[in-house]
Order: structure tokens, then sequence, then C-alpha cells
């Protein structure tokens, strides 16, 4: 039984391990007690003051043409993996809630591949809705 949790435990932390492996992008080395750590950096792009934050809203405004767009980092983190999305837009006329979320998902998307873990929570509504 011992070795059975002591597998579990190997295979666990290779798993958090991989997770928390270091992917090409802004990037930086600190040394702590003699070891190199590196810690990356949430923000998208060559501009080192951009969060994801600023990042998705900026997609989402692209993508659904408005600028009714509100995107919140969890715990009021701009580079929080968990975001909370807003929004107000035309081309949500017609749309069930699935196929509005699907949309934002569409546009942020990228972001949802590395430094974006998880959307929190989304609304989406029409301008006659948001009235």
């Amino acid at each position: 039984m011992r070795s059975y949790f002591a597998s579990v435990s190997v295979i666990m932390f290779a798993a958090a391990a991989k997770a928390f492996t270091v992917t090409p992008g802004p990037t930086t080395a600190i040394v702590r007690s003699g070891r190199p750590f590196v810690a990356r950096f949430m923000s998208a792009g060559d501009d080192a003051d951009r969060t994801v934050v600023d990042t998705c809203r900026d997609k989402i405004s692209s993508a659904l043409n408005t600028e009714d767009v509100k995107v919140t980092g969890a715990y009021d983190d701009p580079n929080g993996s968990h975001i909370s999305v807003e929004v107000v837009s035309d081309m949500f006329e017609g749309k069930r809630a699935v196929q509005r979320q699907q949309l934002v998902y569409k546009a942020i998307w990228e972001e949802m591949q590395g430094a974006v873990h998880a959307v929190d929570s989304m609304v989406c509504k029409t301008p006659e809705e948001a009235k």
C-alpha cells in the first residue's frame, strides 16, 4: 500500500511540474537559495506594461465590434489566470447564450491556451437587454 501512495505522489508531482514548466515568453530569472528560479509573467505580446486583461478586452472588443467590454482579473489581479467578462454587442442579436459565449471564447482562444486558465463568469447581452 505504501508503494502505491509513493507512486501516486510521484505521478502527481510530475503532472504539477509539467503544468508549471516555463514556455517561451517574457521571463525573468531570479536566484533563490543559490538555485535559479524562472518566473513567467502573464502579459501578452512584447509590451511589458500590457496585461492579459488588457489583451482580452481588446480582442473581444475587436471581434465583437463593441467598446462595451469589461474584463476583470479574479481578486482584482490584472494578470490573474481567472477572468470575468461582461460584454454588450449587436452581434449577440438572435443568438442563444451558448452561441454568445462561443463568440467570446473564439476572440480570446489564444489567451485560453496559456495565460488565462478559466473564465469565471461571462455576461453577454444585446444593447436592448442591457437597457
